[in-house]
């Protein structure tokens, strides 16, 4: 099924879908369901949709340099064999906050993992964004967050973009690629209330932000430099999750959405709630994923 400028890659729909990567190497697409606990794989050549479950929440995966993946799951951070069929867990930096789960993460320049915490029952400003370093050491970058959601940086690495969702902001942080360390907080962007609640982002070659807008039926395109709204992407879904760029050219925009907290009737009128959608050969290019290093 597709629409003006929308394709549904699979018919699957989950409850939570989120945090797409594009694996080049392998030409296929990654995402999650959090909340089934699941990571999908789907390939561009063979079209084939594999599932791996985890039996536990998963909020981010992202690709490691060495094979397989790097993931945040509701209970710390994890290496992940998706061939093998093998999950290790590394570290829990809130193992004792029972409340909280992971929920975006992304990696920096580096090939250190960003992700962030929040409140399974929504307590305000129970949540943190973390970063595991190569070593495998993990620190704690800002606290104080509600929901931790998506992450972007800069082409030359040195600015971290950051959304709290329920802030409507997405913040700029002067961010320091030998540390990691995060300095001169800014809002670069805000979101009027009725464009919904900013979630997970990406950006472009042109160092633009596409962010997916919860609420919102659309991925919405804005310049961080003016905070400007530049371009809308309408979806037939309310609550879009997360994008990505890929393909070949990098070029197909990846669209993660969810199903969770819709009635009946909304599922009525929004039937491909929860689907992964593809924009083909946006007019846009995003850059390679980056990768963790440990």
């Amino acid at each position: 099924m597709s629409g003006a400028n929308w394709q549904i890659v699979t018919n699957h729909s989950g409850m939570l879908g989120e945090g797409p990567v594009w694996d080049a190497a392998n030409k296929r697409i990654l995402w999650v369901d959090i909340l089934e606990g699941k990571i999908h794989q789907f390939s561009t050549e063979t079209f084939e949709h594999k599932v791996f479950s985890l039996n536990r929440m998963v909020g981010a995966i992202a690709l490691r340099a060495s094979g397989g993946l790097i993931a945040a799951l509701e209970n710390g951070f994890a290496k992940i064999d998706l061939e093998k069929g093998i999950t290790e867990l590394i570290s829990d930096p809130e193992g004792s906050l029972q409340d909280n789960r992971f929920n975006d993460g992304k990696c920096d320049p580096a090939g250190r993992f960003l992700a962030g915490t929040m409140s399974v029952s929504n307590k305000p400003f129970a949540g943190s964004l973390y970063s595991i370093e190569p070593d495998l050491s993990v620190f704690m970058k800002v606290k104080d967050v509600t929901c931790s959601n998506g992450i972007a940086f800069s082409h030359d690495g040195l600015t971290l973009y950051y959304i709290d969702t329920p802030t409507r902001q997405v913040a700029a942080f002067d961010y320091n690629l030998e540390s990691g360390n995060l300095s001169n907080k800014r809002i670069a962007i805000d979101i009027p209330e009725l464009e919904g609640f900013p979630d997970g982002m990406t950006i472009d070659t042109e160092g633009m932000l596409w962010i997916a807008m919860w609420d919102g039926w659309k991925v919405s395109r804005y310049n961080p430099h003016t905070g400007k709204l530049l371009e809308n992407f309408p979806l037939p879904v309310s609550k879009v999750t997360s994008c990505t760029f890929g393909g070949e050219k990098l070029n197909d925009l990846y669209i993660t959405s969810a199903r969770t907290g819709l009635s009946v009737e909304d599922l009525k009128t929004q039937p491909y709630a929860g689907c992964l959608f593809v924009i083909k050969n946006s007019g846009f290019k995003g850059i390679p994923a980056h990768k963790f290093n440990g």
